[in-house]
């Protein structure tokens, strides 16, 4: 029964790949002839062959004989041209479902929600949208080709060999069920070996990934050897799961040879029996023999094609998987143009597994519009969390948020999120110019005077200027090329030219030197004024000024007030204070 399952999946899952060839079926029409023709003309030469030996050899008909060459020159350009169509026809086809499945990809990893990606890793998503898809396109192209094409070559030649000799053919065809169990377990076999290598190919790229962006760490702690190890260990395991499908695939194709050719040789041995031998001519045994071998060869690559069409087959089930899984929830909510900035938080509760304690405990609170807030707490004790429903980066658990009375839940996604600008710690930067990442999200409607406007706010003009390309210098993967400093002013920059009603800083001043960190608080000062402003920060001292203080502890809301106020309260955030007031006092004497 589970055979019979995984055989149904196969198939509903290829009848899916096929439905990504249906737009294309005019080229996939005439590839399909181009194959049929193509694979006529192997009985289309046994044919030739028994006009030859008949004809040529037996009747010497010198009439026949003269127009034999220009039938074999005829057929092989009939060949060649039909050859043309099907396999350029069918490599058309394959890349455009390839276009269209990389597009569908992408545009799902676009859309899947925050958690997706924090429990995931990339290296495994770029070897589905690398690795997989090239199997796809192997089963939707070269897999396809070769079933149809020799699937027709043995149709046809078996029709001849019967037309001929139809005892013959029968003691050849009594050995088929052989040939169908062993295709039939190999096919399973390729299958299980299929995915195994595709999740090591992830493994592969997740090992390569972490080498490449911590490759400074590694050098730093000496980890080379450790991350060698690490790569040897999935490398070893890839080689010896495509070793597996080598050995079966070497082991399953001469197998199948093997009883061809003992099918060969029995005909051959029946065939020359004084009781048969005078029955079928000379040219008939010709031909029949010649069409015999002539099968030897569709038969040989529709077997060794079986590799190709399982490893599409899993390669295809992985795609669509991920093509299947759940979007970020989004409705068609109300569009919101103009806000003022008042959130609430009524009675939250979050967590990020049902079977995991709460991040998000009962949590109330009120915002005003234009009031700056900020964050404050040990780390874990759910202070990023909390400032991410807002975006609805996070779905709630329980409870709700609104924006001017409106739950969020009520607007739609787009529109909730075109009101809100974000400076995170960890900037990110596209590998573009510097003023594209700038005017990144308003590439259409931000002109030069505004991202010029919006750099100088952040006091980015003062390094841009110095570039030798000014805003048009490009800044290298995740701006690679900039100091830390530098990004974090673009990335400010970006949040003013956006100009949102809401403002989530999330440690926006965390890479910056002292001197720059006080331009930048400048021009967050400006920039938080008349917005709702909440900030993440672990550095105390950047939000004295801020209009309220939300201490968080273990997800609940634990102290919440002015600096002074909560100082004067002496207390949790007062002790935190404190804390980091004597950590800096040491960190000073010790730089004295």
């Amino acid at each position: 029964m589970d055979q019979q399952s995984e055989q149904a999946d196969g198939m509903k899952i290829y009848r899916r790949l096929l439905s990504y060839v249906f737009p294309y079926w005019k080229v996939f029409i005439l590839a399909v002839l181009g194959m049929i023709v193509f694979g006529s003309t192997d009985a289309a030469f046994a044919a030739i062959m028994k006009l030859i030996t008949g004809a040529g050899f037996v009747d010497k008909d010198p009439q026949t004989i003269r127009w034999i060459p220009f039938m074999i020159i005829g057929l092989f350009i009939i060949r060649v041209i039909a050859g043309f169509f099907s396999s350029y026809g069918m490599s058309w086809i394959a890349r455009n479902v390839i276009k269209t499945l990389r597009a569908n990809m992408f545009d799902q990893m676009l859309r899947l929600p925050v958690t997706y990606f924090e429990t995931s890793s990339s290296g495994v998503l770029l070897s589905k949208l690398l690795y997989d898809v090239e199997q796809v396109a192997t089963a939707s192209s070269q897999a396809i080709t070769i079933l149809i094409r020799d699937t027709i070559t043995i149709i046809a030649l078996m029709a001849w060999m019967f037309y001929i000799s139809w005892s013959l053919t029968i003691i050849f065809l009594i050995l088929a069920p052989i040939l169908a169990l062993i295709i039939v377990f190999v096919s399973k076999r390729f299958r299980k070996l299929a995915k195994r290598i595709q999740s090591s190919m992830g493994s592969i790229s997740h090992v390569s990934e972490e080498a490449i962006e911590g490759q400074r760490v590694i050098k730093i702690f000496g980890g080379q050897e450790y991350e060698a190890r690490q790569f040897a260990k999935v490398n070893e395991y890839n080689r010896n799961q495509t070793m597996k499908i080598a050995a079966t695939t070497a082991i399953s194709t001469p197998l199948v040879q093997l009883i061809v050719a003992i099918a060969f040789a029995v005909i051959v041995y029946l065939a020359t029996m004084p009781g048969l031998r005078e029955i079928i001519g000379v040219d008939t045994f010709v031909s029949f023999m010649m069409a015999m071998l002539m099968l030897m060869q569709p038969i040989r690559r529709l077997t060794s094609v079986n590799a190709l069409l399982q490893q599409g087959i899993a390669a295809a089930q992985s795609v669509f998987d991920f093509v299947d899984m759940e979007q970020e929830k989004d409705i068609e909510g109300q569009d919101i143009t103009s806000i003022k900035g008042d959130i609430i938080f009524e009675h939250v509760n979050f967590s990020y597994n049902k079977d995991k304690a709460k991040v998000l405990d009962d949590v109330n609170l009120q915002i005003k519009a234009g009031e700056s807030v900020a964050f404050v707490g040990r780390s874990g004790a759910g202070k990023t969390t909390l400032v991410s429903l807002i975006p609805r980066f996070y779905e709630l658990t329980e409870g709700r948020v609104t924006l001017d009375g409106i739950d969020l839940c009520n607007i739609k996604m787009s529109s909730l999120r075109s009101q809100i600008a974000l400076v995170s710690q960890h900037v990110t930067l596209f590998n573009d110019t510097i003023g594209h990442n700038i005017a990144y999200g308003a590439l259409d409607t931000a002109t030069e005077d505004d991202v010029i406007q919006a750099a100088k706010m952040a006091h980015a003009m003062e390094f841009i200027e110095q570039m030798p390309e000014g805003l048009k210098t490009q800044v290298g993967e995740d701006g690679v090329l900039l100091s830390g400093g530098q990004r974090q002013r673009l990335a400010i920059a970006r949040a003013i030219l956006k100009n949102a009603p809401i403002l989530i800083l999330d440690e926006a001043t965390s890479a910056l030197d002292n001197e720059s960190e006080r331009y930048i608080q400048q021009a967050l000062n400006e920039l938080m004024k008349n917005r709702t402003t909440l900030v993440i920060a672990h550095r105390l001292s950047t939000i004295e000024r801020v209009d309220k203080i939300v201490v968080m502890d273990q997800g609940k809301i634990v102290e919440q007030g002015s600096h002074q106020a909560l100082l004067e309260r002496d207390d949790i955030y007062a002790k935190l204070y404190k804390l980091q007031f004597q950590e800096n006092n040491q960190i000073t004497r010790g730089d004295s």
